[in-house]
């Protein structure tokens, strides 16, 4: 039945998604109705708040650039690479081939979502080459599905991490709140394991027919041998002999690994946020390419696959502004806790996030403007702080499948369209919303 569904969502996506970028210009307009028709706001002040917004993420951007080329630039290092292919050689039929990509992407995910969504990906498309059986474009909608599916219980998640920080925003009015609670929590954990076997089974029961499997198509590039891509030349001038320097290489690797080390015992530990993450990619890449002329080729490889981030992601800061300029994220917030009492709060505070998720594809963006208001209301309720933290966290995640937004990186390395997963991932968000909905309604009345 699953596999009927997912085809008949594939038809329909096929007939009529646009491209992701379409898609979130789409999007635009239509946060730009909303708050002329909801709150009220002219054209020229939503236009304003659209133009102040655009670059918000011009941090964030490149952090998202450099992870996804770094990661690219770390796999393929030969040691790296080749350790890889032993991995995704295991595999032999596109039943294990989808279980594997999804439990290795779950796995880098548990780590960090970032680390799941490059790497996952990459493990992908080194299975889709092995196993000429399996569908590509599944095996890319499952990698990036099974990190979602982990994130609930991931020890990068956002919010938690937020409200474990001294001086967080809202500090005085919930103090903070320690990982036992949210991350480790059973709420966490029983929605992200929960959800992690709901997805196996319904990329198990997805796969395509043998007759309409679409295998990976093999170019000239992957046709390269390893030991073409890392042959040495004879470097006879002053420049190629500085470039191909081991030395100067591992000089700079001495220097970042020696940062990292003091980094570590100031902070009691390595905490894996986006800065830290793409600052030991480099290392590490720097330091198992050898030189430094083989890093950037291996940099300068990667670069096509960030261009849908480049661009898109400013839109999506533009319509953040939109949201939070014309209060939009206050009215969905406000309107579903007014709604709401002792025993649906947990439910409504799931659903208004997973809603603001789709225009506001930023976690610690989301939890800033609407953790405020969910944390207000819940003071009318018998119900403690970390109940809004977990459901606005498992909120956000959920849709995440239904926003392109994280999707990109995915898309750019495996060179597919919105249209080639979106079926696959629809299916697996339906089947999630289903499961995380009755964990946050039914399990706050036990625990609490």
């Amino acid at each position: 039945m699953l596999r009927s569904i997912s085809q008949k969502f594939k038809v329909g996506i096929e007939n009529y998604l646009p491209s992701a970028f379409i898609f979130a210009i789409l999007l635009t307009f239509i946060t730009l109705i909303l708050g002329m028709t909801v709150t009220g706001e002219n054209l020229f002040d939503m236009t304003t708040y659209w133009y102040g917004g655009f670059w918000d993420f011009l941090a964030f951007t490149t952090q998202m650039i450099l992870i996804l080329i770094t990661g690219y630039a770390l796999v393929k290092a030969p040691l790296v690479h080749n350790l890889l292919i032993k991995l995704a050689s295991k595999p032999k039929t596109q039943k294990s081939a989808i279980i594997t990509v999804i439990l290795a992407a779950a796995a880098t995910g548990y780590l960090s979502w970032g680390l799941g969504f490059v790497f996952g990906t990459l493990f992908a498309i080194e299975v889709a080459k092995r196993v000429q059986e399996a569908d590509f474009r599944i095996l890319i909608a499952a990698a990036y599905t099974g990190t979602i599916a982990i994130l609930p219980a991931s020890i990068s998640l956002t919010a938690p991490l937020l409200v474990n920080t001294p001086d967080h925003s809202l500090q005085d009015e919930i103090g903070l709140i320690p990982l036992s609670q949210t991350t480790f929590s059973p709420m966490m954990l029983l929605t992200a394991f929960i959800g992690l076997a709901v997805v196996l089974f319904a990329y198990i029961k997805m796969a395509p027919k043998k007759e309409d499997v679409v295998p990976y198509q093999h170019n000239k590039e992957d046709e390269e041998s390893l030991e073409e891509i890392s042959a040495t030349t004879t470097h006879t001038t002053f420049a190629d002999k500085l470039n191909n320097s081991r030395i100067i290489n591992y000089a700079l690797v001495l220097l970042g690994f020696l940062w990292l080390i003091l980094y570590m015992i100031n902070n009691g530990g390595f905490n894996l946020e986006l800065n830290i993450m793409n600052f030991t990619f480099i290392m590490l890449g720097l330091a198992l390419h050898g030189t430094p002329a083989s890093y950037m080729n291996a940099i300068t490889d990667g670069m096509p696959s960030a261009s849908g981030i480049l661009l898109q992601f400013p839109f999506y800061a533009g319509i953040m502004g939109m949201m939070i300029g014309s209060g939009l994220i206050t009215v969905i917030a406000e309107s579903f806790a007014s709604i709401a009492n002792g025993v649906t709060f947990p439910f409504f505070s799931f659903l208004s996030a997973a809603i603001v998720n789709v225009f506001v594809p930023s976690a610690g963006g989301q939890w800033q403007i609407q953790g405020p208001i969910l944390v207000e209301a819940l003071q009318t309720f018998n119900l403690p702080a970390e109940v809004v933290v977990n459901t606005v966290s498992i909120g956000d995640v959920t849709t995440n499948l239904l926003q392109p937004f994280f999707v990109l990186p995915a898309l750019g390395l495996a060179k597919l369209g919105l249209k080639d997963i979106w079926g696959y991932c629809l299916v697996s968000m339906i089947l999630l919303f289903i499961v995380t909905s009755i964990i946050v309604t039914v399990l706050p009345i036990f625990l609490y």
